[in-house]
């Protein structure tokens, strides 16, 4: 799951050189390294299962960074889809706006869900997780938003593009 997750936004930020996609993926990251913080800070141990008490995990269950993080693919990328304007690199059509959501809730929704089915955490360690990525999300989108980063992120993006055009 990470190394799909991780290359798929790799790639979508060399495609589009977007400084509020590059913003999205420093908050994915973000998300996942407090919530990784809070998980020590809790130290409640992960279920014992038939399943996983051969591969039993050492860190801890609570709250499951997997949920956390994916909470927050599945929360930004819908908000951004509604409310910000279609990058330029990207078609300007309707369908940019609607299928990542369509793609993205199923898909995280089925990664959270596998995390109980596998035995790795509780119903409760994912839904914390979850809630903890959900929250992650709106607050790093208001950041974007509501206080100004998206104008510091578009005079990074224009400065890079004129860079890049240098050496055309």
């Amino acid at each position: 799951t990470n190394i799909t997750v991780t290359a798929l936004t790799a790639s979508f930020i060399l495609y589009t050189r977007s400084a509020g996609v590059v913003y999205f993926a420093l908050g994915s990251t973000a998300c996942m390294f407090s919530v990784k913080l809070v998980k020590r800070l809790i130290r409640q141990e992960r279920p014992v299962t038939q399943r996983s008490e051969k591969k039993r995990k050492k860190s801890y269950g609570m709250p499951s960074t997997h949920s956390a993080s994916i909470a927050f693919y599945a929360t930004f990328i819908p908000l951004a889809c509604i409310y910000l304007p279609i990058h330029n690199t990207l078609p300007q059509s309707w369908f940019i706006r609607v299928i990542p959501p369509l793609i993205v809730w199923p898909w995280a929704t089925l990664i959270a869900l596998s995390r109980i089915l596998l035995g790795h955490h509780t119903v409760p360690q994912v839904a914390v997780g979850w809630a903890y990525g959900v929250t992650f999300a709106f607050f790093w989108f208001y950041m974007w938003t509501g206080c100004g980063m998206n104008k510091v992120g578009n005079e990074a993006e224009q400065m890079w593009n004129s860079y890049l055009e240098l050496w055309r």
